[in-house]
């Protein structure tokens, strides 16, 4: 027989959709979220439905933003010389926090990936092709990760690239192969930036 009250059930059930959350952790969770102050929940709660609703694609970058254009879009300081194309935004913030570089970035949305029924079309390439338009891009760094589908992917961008003769890097990795951007430190994505290779 179950104990467990049904809002506190449907609370776990939830939490347990969320990546890398197991059904320890979302129990966890839950009972951790019942336990706080009402006040606190409510501040949860509405963050969760605000940055549902009030974040959006920039509408060059494809960048997570709550304005349009985004702040490094906008920003008069980047060198819009060099687009980095990245996985997901979530890898933009890990590529910020080295400090390292100053260009501009393009999001993906995702990897070329046959078995999961995800091709070119389904990505933010004609996007990208769109502002390689602009005569003052004259490099592309593609920071996809060193896994099939971002290897992948940037060997197909770079087919598109090279002969528009924009010169077309991949960053280096001094880490196993299969990794993840995100987790990488500030030091490792900074040298795998410094050290990158041109794609011809």
């Amino acid at each position: 027989m179950k104990t467990t009250a049904k809002p506190i059930e449907n609370l776990i059930n939830q939490l347990n959709k969320l990546p890398g959350i197991g059904s320890k952790t979302a129990q966890r969770l839950a009972y951790f979220i019942i336990d706080m102050k009402e006040s606190e929940v409510k501040n949860l709660s509405e963050s969760i439905i605000d940055a549902k609703l009030n974040v959006k694609e920039c509408s060059i970058c494809s960048n997570f933003t709550d304005e349009d254009p985004c702040k490094i879009c906008s920003s008069s300081k980047r060198d819009n010389s060099i687009i980095c194309v990245m996985e997901y935004p979530k890898d933009v913030e890990a590529m910020e926090r080295t400090r390292c570089y100053n260009g501009l970035y393009h999001v993906l949305h995702g990897t070329i990936s046959p078995q999961k029924g995800v091709g070119p079309n389904d990505l933010k390439i004609r996007e990208l092709l769109k502002r390689l338009e602009d005569d003052s891009v004259k490099e592309i760094i593609i920071a996809t990760n060193p896994t099939v589908e971002g290897d992948t992917t940037a060997l197909y961008i770079s087919k598109i690239t090279v002969p528009l003769g924009i010169k077309t890097t991949r960053i280096a990795y001094g880490i196993p192969v299969g990794g993840d951007l995100e987790y990488y430190d500030e030091i490792t994505i900074s040298t795998a930036l410094n050290n990158r290779r041109e794609l011809k």
